[in-house]
């Protein structure tokens, strides 16, 4: 008996060694033409979530306990993924030396987002997330960016907040409202090249990360390729010219590293009319390596942009002056002037340690931000409208007149608006200089100004246990303090303005002086303070089969507002430091991975996340009073996916299936109404919003031949309102019924019924087929046929509360506001399906150790007319109103919309040595 369990133990033992027998893979890793060594190559078995980092020789070696058939991933910034077949049985495998091609379609990928990114980030607009998307080769998430971008397209509905993005392991998301801001270091494509990104709920190793995913971007200089390069470019889009330097030193004496960089991009009008470009970037970093395996880094980037931006526009203005148009500029003195323009200067500085050894690594860091970021404004006084589009200056006006349609005097108001479309700084400039005027402004230009200042530190440590066992955890804190006011631009020829509210004659700021000069802040001024310290931990597992992760973050966040003007509308609230906010949080996130085989495997992700409200979200009308959103609360985010993914030696692929819903959520709007509650600029705010995103991603590759590669893109979604929220308004001034409201200005709606409408958040269906053809003498050509679909406008809440329903003459419910006819009238817009083809080629030669590269492309070939996205006005405030404005078909507050740039062509050259 004792023999046979002796036998047994023994066999035990020999079948537990052979399954814990690990393999060996080491390699050099160079480039194909020079055969120089590549230091910054990453080596992963693909179905992995761990990798490894070749050293200053080109070298790696990865130990891993999987068995079977595999592929074997070598990927490096400029260069061509390799993908080597494997196979792993416990015995230690040479490669030997692995060559890898320079990407001669790298030039897409560091151009083409950062140009839908400028395109996309504007005030007006839903910040898109699709700048996080450079960093990966994904080809759902390439399509998503390159692509179907063009349409305001947001990967899984999310916006950009529910990404993070760290620049050297530090987050960049900004407090106010949760999203990057991109252009803090826009225009350095040479630097930010070198990016680590995990898409959706899947691990990192950097953060607890977001819904979304997060990027991290390594500006070290020994991260990025030595040299010098010297790029320019052309186009017809966001600018028309940019010229690009940057020099990296390589690692000197093994000591040290340097890195410059410059760029400046221009334009005196974009695609769109009036939309000047005028940006420029510099980038500067010097790391100090103090042994093998620590190293400090200092960066310093300044970036300027200053842009004019452009209107949504209505269905009517559109078939009248076109997609081009623009409302916002005119010309001044024979050149355009733009009276909406967007200028940000923030320049950042980070302070950096890294540290690697066998088995720990350890990222800290320390970020300052400073700067000012202006959004500018033509204000009018007891003046008309100079907006061209104002609705009493359109066709419209005439149609829906109370008394009957005059269409004699809309066939004339149509002919002035196409001989005078732009705004008249002549006519502003005669109205300020009057006799009348006696000196006063009527108009004036400012600037709404945010200067912030920022500080940022943040601890991050990786712990390898053991060959199955990794523990991530990390630290961060920011503090903000936020000053903001509106600053006099120009008086346009008058010598003072009166700051006094032109509806209720009530003083702005009781304690200044109410004639301003340019250059005074008026109107409003306070200070924002923000503190936010968070930690996580994560628990990483890696066997032969499955990979799994398990991780949680606590957060702690408090805001306060400091009100530094006595506001004669808000004499209790408006001075002073409001009460300090502060919101505590645990999330937790987890998944796994099963590795059906080398090539085959399957993943599944949940998250419970549980978030602060941002700053924007908090104070109803920060501009005047500290009051604070009524039953503020965190919002919950359930969120699951689950993914196939395919990695075979010519097919590759993935399939996703995601869901997630978001809880009480909050959002404050601000609008004029005009209707039986009050006529007035108005604030809503939202509480008890919940959201619904589901829905699936697909995205293959096929190798068909050395130089043809086939693909095919999906995303099929649903993007609802998932609760009827609650509906506050908050008047600014006396315009409103005061038996409506409360003493505090404000008006409880109750619930508005929105649940099962569809979010405004880019088309739900897009579907890309595309073909590329890589030539073997370094040349290529790709083309992409696109499908956007089930698009919709944004919906305006207040116009489906029952307050909608009553008439402000009897008290009553609109006798003819049936279900039937309420509900025909407040149907949600869907835009139009459409189809985009985009051509995108280039070619690159190498002589002599220099590198010159050509990339071209063409977006919108057949220059299709496209909505991007829209909303609904919420101007008419009741049924009655909305029926008669709708009632000949052409209504003065239908829908307005953006639209998508027509036939557009990008081109770079680019000189590398």
């Amino acid at each position: 008996m004792i023999k046979h369990l002796l036998f047994l133990l023994v066999v035990f033992k020999i079948c537990t060694l052979q399954s814990q027998a690990t393999s060996t893979i080491i390699g050099v890793v160079e480039e194909t033409t020079n055969r120089q060594k590549i230091t910054n190559a990453e080596v992963m078995v693909e179905g992995s979530v761990f990798s490894i980092g070749s050293n200053d020789m080109g070298e790696f070696s990865i130990t891993t306990s999987k068995k079977g058939q595999f592929i074997l991933n070598i990927t490096a910034p400029d260069y061509v993924i390799k993908r080597i077949p494997i196979f792993l049985n416990g015995v230690d495998l040479d490669l030997g030396t692995i060559r890898l091609e320079r990407d001669i379609t790298f030039e897409k990928i560091i151009n083409l987002v950062n140009i839908t990114d400028d395109e996309l980030l504007d005030d007006e607009v839903n910040s898109n997330a699709l700048a996080l998307l450079q960093s990966t080769k994904d080809i759902f998430l390439n399509r998503a960016a390159f692509d179907f971008g063009q349409a305001f397209f947001r990967v899984r509905g999310y916006d950009s907040q529910y990404g993070e993005v760290q620049l050297n392991g530090i987050p960049m998301n900004k407090m106010y409202d949760g999203r990057p801001q991109w252009n803090n270091w826009g225009g350095l494509n040479d630097v930010i090249r070198n990016q680590q990104y995990a898409n959706g709920l899947s691990a990192s190793d950097f953060t607890f990360g977001g819904i979304l995913g997060n990027t991290n971007i390594d500006l070290r200089p020994s991260g990025l390729r030595p040299g010098t390069r010297l790029s320019s470019s052309l186009s017809n889009r966001t600018y028309s010219g940019r010229l690009m330097a940057t020099y990296n030193s390589g690692v000197k004496k093994e000591k040290y590293a340097y890195m410059l960089s410059a760029s400046r991009r221009w334009a005196k009008e974009g695609y769109i009319a009036g939309t000047l470009y005028d940006s420029y970037s510099v980038y500067g970093s010097f790391e100090y390596l103090l042994n093998e395996q620590n190293t400090l880094s200092a960066t310093a980037i300044v970036a300027s942009n200053r842009r004019g931006r452009s209107s949504a526009i209505t269905e009517e203005v559109f078939q009248i002056q076109g997609n081009r148009y623009n409302p916002y500029w005119g010309f001044q003195n024979g050149k355009i002037r733009n009276s909406r323009e967007r200028n940000i200067r923030e320049p950042l500085f980070l302070l950096n340690y890294n540290h690697e050894s066998n088995g720990l690594v350890i990222n800290a860091g320390l970020a300052y931000q400073t700067g000012i970021y202006k959004r500018s404004r033509l204000g009018y006084f007891n003046a008309p409208n100079p907006d061209p589009t104002y609705y009493r200056y359109l066709p419209s006006f005439y149609l829906n007149s109370p008394i009957g349609a005059n269409f004699e005097s809309a066939v004339l108001a149509e002919e002035g608006f196409i001989q005078n479309a732009q705004l008249n700084w002549s006519n502003i400039f005669k109205a300020n200089t009057s006799l009348g005027q006696e000196g006063k402004a009527a108009y004036v230009l400012y600037d709404d100004t945010t200067k912030d200042n920022q500080l940022a530190a943040r601890v991050n440590t990786n712990i390898d246990i053991n060959s199955h066992l990794r523990v991530d955890f990390g630290l961060t804190y920011k503090h903000l303090m936020s000053k903001n006011y509106a600053l006099i631009d120009d008086l346009i020829g008058a010598e003072f303005h009166r700051d006094i509210d032109t509806f209720s004659e009530t003083l702005n700021d009781i304690d200044g002086d109410v004639n301003k000069k340019k250059g005074d802040i008026f109107n409003y001024k306070y200070d924002f303070e923000g503190n936010m310290t968070d930690m996580y931990a994560q628990l990483n597992l890696n066997y032969n089969k499955v990979n799994a992760f398990i991780s949680g973050k606590y957060s702690y966040v408090n805001y306060q507002r400091n009100g530094l003007f006595m506001n004669e509308r808000f004499l209790e609230n408006s001075y002073g430091e409001s009460e300090r906010i502060r919101f505590s949080n645990w999330s937790f996130k987890s998944g796994i991975t099963y590795n059906i085989t080398g090539r085959h495997w399957v993943t599944a992700n949940a998250a419970y996340i549980n978030r602060a409200p941002v700053l924007q979200n908090v104070f109803i009308n920060p501009r005047e009073n500290n009051a604070i959103v009524p039953n503020l609360q965190s919002e919950k985010i359930t969120s699951v996916d689950a993914n196939y993914f395919l990695r075979m030696p010519k097919l590759t692929g993935r399939l996703t299936g995601f869901y997630t819903r978001f809880q009480d959520g909050t959002d404050v709007n601000f609008f004029f109404v005009d209707s039986g509650i009050g006529s007035d600029f108005v604030q809503e705010v939202l509480t008890d919003l919940d959201k619904l995103h589901l829905g699936t991603e697909l995205g293959f590759e096929y190798q068909l031949s050395s130089a043809v590669k086939l693909s095919l893109v999906t995303s099929v979604a649903k993007y609802l309102y998932a609760s009827d929220p609650f509906v506050t308004i908050n008047f600014d001034t006396a315009g409103a019924t005061e038996d409506l409201i409360d003493v505090s200005g404000s008006k409880f709606l109750g619930q508005s019924a929105i649940k099962g409408y569809k979010l405004a958040q880019g088309p739900q269906k897009a579907i890309a087929v595309g073909i590329e053809y890589r030539d073997p003498k370094y040349w290529w050509v790709s083309m992409t046929a696109n499908y956007l679909a089930n698009n919709y406008a944004n919906i305006s809440t207040i116009t489906r509360t029952k307050s909608f329903l009553i008439d402000p003459e009897t008290g009553q419910r609109f006798p003819d506001a049936t279900d039937e006819n309420v509900q025909k009238l407040l149907k949600q817009n869907r835009l139009d399906n459409f189809y985009l083809l985009n051509l995108v080629g280039g070619k690159s030669w190498l002589k002599k150790g220099k590198y010159f590269s050509v990339f071209a492309s063409v977006n919108n070939v057949f220059d299709t007319a496209f909505r991007t996205g829209g909303y609904e006005q919420s101007r008419n405030g009741n049924y009655g109103q909305l029926k008669q404005d709708n009632f000949s078909g052409n209504p003065s507050f239908a829908p307005k919309y953006w639209y998508g740039f027509g036939r557009t062509y990008f081109l770079n050259m680019a000189f590398s040595f």
